[in-house]
């Protein structure tokens, strides 16, 4: 026997055999399904690893052009702080007083996991091309002064630093190299590097001190300002002060909340030693709209989300934590979930490469396609000899595959233009009857005929009232955004739009006395003229019949018939993907996997082992009838059903007395110990004579 399914401590021999050692599975190999030959697993995953790529490569490029400006003015405040220092036995004192520290309040939003990414570039631009001498720390190493001193020292100078604490330091007793402690032992170790040519950085190579300014300046950026301890703070700032004509220290600053909680945080004595500019970086849902319209309203990538699952993510990011990178982390989980459960996805590719795939599908992957119900529908729809083709011959459905795989490209091609363009045109409508970002209506066209819902309608009312030179702008905005289609139906309403900018340019050139006519042919010129009552009685009648049949003017025609072409566009091509065969193919709509994997649940997670302990450790001796227990669970589960049946009737001096007695069994303990504060008993005389000696046990145990 080979293996075991004990779950205990233990030595287990086993007899060497004959057969040979199992293969470690690749990661491929995942993705073949039982049948095994109609999956293609690998090509799968070679896919999904080249999608992937490609997606991560795109988010990192977009992330440094949306960081790029704020970086730059960092870059540009610690160069001219740099300078500064080099120059202040002349204009220092002009600038700034001797004892400021030079800081930058970088103000990122609360979206704290994406922190470590801008972070990790300033530290890259830094060191590239202004100082090596860039370190980073955090609030959870830093618990006093001495921790966030020995952080500094250590991220700086590279070898052991020794603290008055550390005379029983296990580690002390290597044959390392120790310095003090202290700012002196900077300054001094400072003064030696920069004499040097080159300088060698903990976990970096040796760089030429030659590549920067005469006295690179050390900058110390900390990037979880608010959960620092302000005393600790505190005193860091008032020590560093004092070497400030000796080091030039710089401060990084990273703020989630709000530049008040600098001054919240430092006394006045503490913050008139720093000089304080402020940088302000994009905001978290301006950064989620780049990336949406960047990496899913886009035709470069075959793989797509439905309305449901884009809204968990959306909704993750809402509620949650605002994190970018996290919703990408979850746009990844969906592209690893979609290749890995549907075996058709082979043909999630690009058209080279699926027209070639379609023709090598094999019987069982042929009769896969003819389950799915979009292409059922589309069978539904031909006649009856193409049905019999359809269902019989599987090179004719090969056929019909590459087809509407040509087609389904065609319709992503065409989609996001108008969606966009829809975008354009109501975005700015008051109450934003679709929407006020274009992910909200996105979504609205993957669920359903956004044409026919309420919203669209008042939408249209409203754009029905738009003065020309609003109008105008969008539909030159319009005509930019079809400008990227290139299909046939795009250039056709591209070069409609274009010939209505055209007429309303010339109804600015319409003579004056065309007006003019129309004024004179008005019947309120009557009421001018002396006339008595019934005279003036029929006027008014006039006037109101007349304003009942009034004709349209120029522009409100031209106006009309422009909004006329783009609602014809969204009619005929915003319907929904479900509507489009084979959309299964590149479309993931399983949402409520993905949220059971992003939305974790650790309640329901423990409650479910506690009292299904087969459900994780798939023991057959574990599984019982509901309601019941078996003998062979664990302590805990047992434990924990008896809780859940007769908590208030626990016998619970027993109970201590059973925990005291088995002190030695550390997680079982801890585990009754909770559910015995849980336990809503009354402690008798006994009971709290044994529960003090539990209690001696536990604080023996430094809980």
């Amino acid at each position: 026997m080979d293996t075991t399914s004990s779950v205990s401590k233990g030595c287990f021999v086993f007899k060497p055999g004959s057969k040979k050692r199992k293969r470690i599975a690749d990661a491929e190999d995942y993705f073949v399904d039982g049948n095994g030959d109609c999956a293609y697993g690998k090509e799968r995953f070679n896919t999904c690893q080249r999608l992937w790529e490609k997606i991560k490569l795109d988010t990192e490029i977009l992330q440094d052009d949306l960081n790029k400006k704020i970086l730059d003015s960092l870059l540009e405040f610690i160069k001219k702080c740099s300078l500064s220092f080099q120059s202040r036995a002349n204009d220092w004192a002009s600038l700034m007083r001797a004892s400021e520290i030079p800081t930058a309040a970088l103000v990122l939003g609360v979206n704290v996991p994406d922190h470590d990414m801008t972070f990790q570039s300033l530290s890259d631009l830094l060191q590239e091309s202004v100082t090596p001498f860039a370190v980073s720390v955090q609030a959870k190493e830093c618990a006093a002064l001495k921790n966030l001193m020995q952080r500094v020292l250590e991220r700086l100078i590279g070898a052991g630093v020794s603290v008055e604490d550390d005379e029983d330091d296990p580690s002390s007793s290597l044959p390392q190299k120790r310095v003090s402690c202290s700012m002196s032992a900077l300054c001094q170790w400072y003064k030696t590097v920069t004499k040097k040519q080159t300088v060698k950085l903990p976990g970096k190579k040796c760089s030429s001190v030659n590549d920067f300014s005469e006295s690179p300046p050390i900058l110390v950026i900390f990037k979880d300002f608010e959960a620092f301890n302000p005393r600790v703070l505190q005193d860091f700032i008032l020590i560093c002060s004092r070497y400030i004509q000796e080091l030039p220290l710089i401060f990084v600053f990273g703020i989630a909340t709000s530049p008040s909680t600098i001054q919240h945080m430092l006394p006045h004595s503490v913050s008139s030693l720093l000089c304080i500019e402020l940088f302000q970086s994009l905001s978290c849902t301006q950064h989620l709209a780049t990336v949406i319209d960047k990496l899913i309203l886009t035709s470069q990538f075959p793989f797509k989300l439905s309305g449901k699952v884009l809204q968990v993510l959306v909704s993750i990011f809402l509620y949650h934590d605002f994190s970018v990178r996290n919703f990408v982390k979850g746009l990844q989980l969906a592209l690893l979930e979609h290749f890995y459960s549907q075996p058709l996805s082979v043909l999630c590719c690009e058209k080279k490469e699926f027209l070639v795939r379609a023709q090598k599908l094999s019987h069982q992957d042929v009769e896969m396609v003819r389950q799915l119900p979009s292409f059922m529908r589309y069978v539904e729809a031909q006649d009856t000899q193409e049905q019999v083709q359809l269902l019989t011959s599987d090179e004719h459905v090969k056929v019909v595959c590459q087809k509407l795989l040509k087609d389904l490209r065609k319709y992503h091609k065409s989609y996001y233009p108008i969606v966009r363009c829809l975008h354009t045109l109501t975005s700015s409508l008051p109450k934003y009857p679709l929407g006020k970002q274009i992910r909200e209506l996105y979504i609205s066209c993957l669920e359903k005929n956004v044409w026919e819902t309420n919203e669209y309608e008042s939408a249209i009312q409203l754009l029905r009232l738009l003065a020309k030179d609003e109008l105008v702008t969008t539909l030159r905005k319009c005509v930019d955004i079809l400008k990227s289609g290139k299909t046939k139906k795009m250039t056709s309403a591209l070069q409609q739009l274009d010939d209505y900018l055209v007429k309303f340019e010339q109804l600015d050139s319409m003579s004056v006395e065309d007006l003019n006519e129309e004024e004179v042919m008005s019947p309120g010129k009557d009421l001018q003229k002396k006339t008595d009552l019934f005279q003036l009685q029929k006027t008014l009648l006039e006037m109101k019949s007349t304003r009942r049949s009034k004709k349209m003017s120029p522009f409100e025609v031209l106006r009309n018939e422009a909004l006329g072409v783009i609602d014809g566009l969204v009619r005929s091509h915003l319907t929904p993907p479900e509507m489009q065969p084979l959309y299964e193919v590149c479309y993931y709509s399983s949402s409520g996997v993905l949220r059971r994997h992003l939305n974790a649940t650790p309640r329901t997670s423990i409650q479910t082992a506690l009292s299904h302990p087969f459900y994780y450790l798939q023991n057959v001796n574990l599984k019982t009838d509901a309601g019941t227990v078996s003998n062979a669970a664990p302590d805990i589960c047992i434990a924990y059903k008896l809780h859940l049946e007769c908590g208030r009737l626990i016998n619970l001096y027993d109970w201590l007395e059973l925990c005291f007695r088995h002190t030695q069994q550390w997680p079982l303990l801890q585990r009754v110990r909770i559910l015995t504060l849980k336990s809503t008993a009354k402690l008798t005389n006994s009971s709290m004579l044994v529960s003090s000696k539990l209690c001696l046990s536990w604080s023996s145990w430094d809980l």
